[in-house]
């Protein structure tokens, strides 16, 4: 088979245009009469809010002030589950909630005008440890209970393959919450076509999902609903969620007018999601001749105040707990859980990075206790051809991890280094 792509030094199709600047980014898009947007946040973690937008209102060159108020049909989004309001209504549940949207006639107008709102807070207790979160008496940030999901994973029998063990190793550790940091801060523009289509030109990852999360917060059918979408400075997840979308439709449809919003790098890092932070717990296990045994893990992920990924994130943890190897025995419980932090999504790897922090070091410190070299434990139990993960699943098709390994280890000289003491 010849492959045209793989192997090749290809061009991108949108290298000539960002590298001359030429590239058409929201906020370099300037519309005749147009207007623009600021976003006013929570500043507390959690807490009840009355907000007044009376003197703002009055400010020369503000246009409106939009709040929950303001939203024609739902005011609820989300990718997974429709836990964000588009403007808080009754309390707030993380700094960096919207509260309101600005429109003035300049971006000094806005920015007077954002001065003049009153919030008035009723501060909540709040909680921001995922552990403590998962009690019965702790603080709620929606409904009865903070845990979105409970993943459990069952394969083997793990008290008999404790028995089967010389080497146990026991171990927690604990991945940060990260940052998507693109280069890009989010940055649009609304406005109406000639027939009342409401139009979004935006940098985002998800444009069906944005028109639809739009059509429904306005009442509006989806073919009344256009999302354009520009070149995009980096995401790496951080745009699969709503941002801008719908306050910049929601203000071109009233106002009549475009509108354009750009975020500072600051209200970026408030607005959009970030990885997982994790705390995981593990218990693997190898017998006398370096062959793994069992293993046991809980993993406890912070999905902050909104759900979005948390679901399907938590869950791929589950699933690669085990990371490439073969165990015969294995149970592992995942866990995603709201706190009043800021709130996380997807980002690179979608769940399965971080619990390849957890493996790899238990797979050393095996190593150590069985007196081999971290090379030599995994090529004993990594996956190959006709392997079974702990999901049940038969590995049929290529495996080349062996091949990997070789060749890392021939380029990076591992062995050679363990041997030396260096590893």
């Amino acid at each position: 088979m010849e492959l045209n792509v793989v192997g090749k030094n290809i061009i991108r199709v949108d290298a000539y245009s960002k590298v001359t600047g030429r590239a058409l980014y929201p906020q370099d898009i300037y519309l005749e009469d147009m207007v623009y947007g600021k976003t006013l946040r929570s500043t507390k973690p959690h807490a009840k809010i009355k907000v007044d937008t009376t003197e703002a209102e009055k400010i020369e060159g503000v246009l409106k002030v939009f709040t929950y108020k303001d939203i024609p049909n739902e005011n609820k989004h989300g990718v997974v589950l429709k836990d964000h309001e588009v403007f808080a209504s009754e309390k707030v549940i993380r700094i960096g909630e919207p509260i309101a949207f600005i429109v003035g006639e300049t971006q000094e107008a806005c920015e007077e005008g954002y001065e003049k709102i009153i919030v008035d807070y009723e501060e909540l207790d709040a909680v921001f440890d995922p552990v403590e979160a998962m009690k019965e008496d702790s603080p709620k940030v929606h409904g009865d209970s903070n845990i979105i999901l409970y993943y459990k994973l069952r394969h083997g029998d793990i008290e008999e393959g404790k028995k089967k063990c010389k080497y146990i190793v026991e171990n927690t550790y604990k991945s940060p919450m990260v940052e998507h940091a693109f280069l890009q801060p989010e940055a649009g523009l609304g406005y109406l076509e000639e027939d009342g289509t409401v139009v979004v030109a935006v940098a985002t990852q998800y444009p069906h999902y944005d028109r639809e999360e739009i059509a429904i917060n306005l009442g509006l059918p989806e073919e009344k609903v256009k999302v354009i979408n520009t070149n995009i400075g980096g995401a790496f997840g951080a745009r699969e969620d709503i941002s801008i979308q719908i306050h910049l439709a929601l203000a071109a449809k009233v106002l009549k007018r475009p509108v354009k919003v750009i975020f500072s790098r600051e209200e970026s890092f408030l607005a959009h999601s970030k990885r997982h932070p994790m705390i995981m717990k593990y218990k693997t296990g190898a017998d006398e001749n370096g062959f793994l045994q069992y293993m046991e893990a809980e993993i406890v992920g912070d999905s902050g105040a909104h759900a979005s990924w948390a679901i399907n994130v938590l869950r791929k943890s589950g699933v690669h707990a085990t990371g490439p190897y073969v165990i015969p025995n294995v149970k592992v419980d995942s866990y995603a859980v709201y706190t009043n932090n800021p709130f996380t999504g997807a980002m690179r790897g979608f769940g399965a990075t971080q619990v390849s922090i957890a493996y790899e070091q238990q797979m050393d410190e095996l190593a150590e206790k069985l007196g081999i070299s971290p090379i030599e434990i995994r090529m004993k139990n990594i996956f190959r051809k006709g392997s079974m993960t702990a999901t049940g699943q038969i590995l049929t098709d290529s495996v080349p991890l062996d091949k990997c390994i070789e060749e890392v280890n021939r380029d990076f000289q591992f062995l050679e280094e363990s041997e030396e003491g260096a590893i």
